[in-house]
């Protein structure tokens, strides 16, 4: 049984039911839970020193495309809106196969590893050339983090009106067989879960309404969740009324997407009626708000939506659009952003911490991770406040406004992934090195 105590942390901002901060405190974890959170806990199993440290639940990423990383910064597409940044790289995406879904899932989990991040989702939506979802469960498996992969998919191609090519569309009953498949073998909904699976058809503009409500009825049918894109710009909006005659948020309601086993991407453009068919259904929502930034999609209404109850939690989308995978980052963005569109006051560093902690992990149906609380699962960041990031900070708990963005030790249901600012779990130089290979070769072809 895995076994330590983590003593000596100078504070610990727990994020549990009341929102407790404790100095010069001590966590004794073992078997993968947290057993006790005190003043002087007795040592035992293997000791870790917090000194000088602050110490969180390890964030949440509640959105990315992990393959994205081997596409950062690709010309034609660093300048685009949405629809003209996917057409840019629907081409390229096509040429991967198994061993780029692989490395490129290895590197971005080891990325938000890096970022204080135990626990992701990631929505894999092409499968060309032979690639599954599996690839990506092996890479987590062996990187150590918590997942909730989802098994995306598209299926109205150029030919039929939508946006990607037709190459990288699938028959909607081998979507529908293949996310079967999926949960089967890999869904895991026991407390302590290491792999969660949903369902994620794309987006409204890639995939059927047919294909979307029988998403769902298989989803509830598994007990599974859906995740999707929605209302992410201007651009997506007007497809819906075209296409559809109503806006993202009644089109979502209308084929069965909106409940608390129900998340959204992007969320960018809700409006108030939208908002709160959200908070009355229960229905999250993943804000991705630097890749917002990235592609001019605009400020989503964060502010208004938590005030009315809706369940917001962070995501870094993909490093194609957001160019870096930093969780901490992204919640430092959230923060600032709600000020621009609000005022000062619109939103704290512990408001902000708390939605890329505990707010992901309710938006992902985690009531297991996300907090530090006795039972809880022993997935915590440790941040070291000594360096020059917090140098002259009279408050080192307000980690967004003066803090590190690279967390000194990483432990997830209490294994240590990453250790004095290093992965444990894998020899990073060389997955990176077979990366920068792998993306040498598609930028050749």
């Amino acid at each position: 049984m895995t076994e330590f105590t983590l003593r000596n942390v100078d504070h610990i901002l727990t994020m549990d039911d009341h929102r407790r901060e404790l100095a010069c405190a001590d966590i004794y974890v073992a078997g993968g839970q947290i057993k006790e959170i005190g003043q002087s806990l007795p040592i035992r199993g293997e000791v870790i020193d917090g000194c000088g440290c602050v110490v969180t639940p390890g964030l949440v990423n509640t959105h990315h495309h992990l393959y994205q990383s081997l596409t950062r910064a690709v010309p034609g597409g660093q300048d685009a809106l949405l629809f003209g940044w996917l057409q840019t790289l629907y081409p390229i995406w096509a040429r991967f196969g198994p061993e780029e879904f692989f490395v490129s899932a290895q590197v971005g989990l080891a990325e938000m590893a890096l970022s204080g991040c135990s626990l992701s989702s990631d929505h894999l939506y092409l499968y060309p050339n032979g690639g599954r979802l599996d690839d990506t469960i092996a890479a987590a498996a062996e990187v150590g983090l918590r997942f909730h992969p989802t098994r995306g998919a598209m299926s109205i191609g150029e030919s039929d009106g939508g946006l990607p090519p037709d190459v990288l569309v699938e028959r909607e009953e081998d979507i529908l067989n293949d996310c079967i498949r999926v949960i089967d073998a890999h869904h895991d909904a026991s407390d302590g879960s290491m792999c969660r699976v949903g369902v994620a058809p794309c987006s409204p503009f890639s995939v059927s309404r047919d294909l979307m409500r029988d998403a769902a009825i298989l989803a509830r049918d598994k007990g599974v969740m859906l995740h999707t894109h929605l209302a992410e710009n201007d651009e997506d909006i007007a497809y819906s009324l075209e296409k559809f005659g109503y806006r993202p948020g009644q089109y979502a309601e209308d084929l069965g997407w909106t409940g608390p086993d129900v998340w959204h991407a992007h969320c960018v453009k809700l409006d108030g009626q939208e908002i709160d068919l959200f908070a009355r259904s229960g229905t999250g929502v993943a804000h991705c708000p630097c890749s917002n930034c990235r592609l001019g999609s605009g400020i989503a209404p964060v502010r208004p939506m938590r005030d009315t109850g809706v369940q917001v939690g962070l995501g870094v989308d993909g490093s194609a659009s957001n160019d870096s995978g930093n969780l901490m980052a992204e919640a430092r963005q959230t923060m600032l952003l709600q000020r621009v569109a609000y005022g000062a006051d619109a939103m704290s560093a512990r408001e902000a911490l708390e939605i890329a902690t505990r707010g992901g992990a309710e938006v992902l149906g985690r009531s297991d991770c996300g907090q530090l609380a006795v039972g809880k699962r022993a997935d915590i960041a440790i941040w070291d406040v000594r360096g020059i990031e917090s140098a002259g900070s009279w408050d080192p708990a307000a980690l967004l406004l003066a803090g590190p963005q690279k967390v000194r030790h990483l432990l997830v249901e209490g294994r240590q992934v990453v250790r004095d600012y290093q992965m444990a779990t894998l020899d990073l130089p060389q997955v990176l090195e077979r990366q920068r290979a792998l993306a040498l070769q598609l930028a050749a072809r």
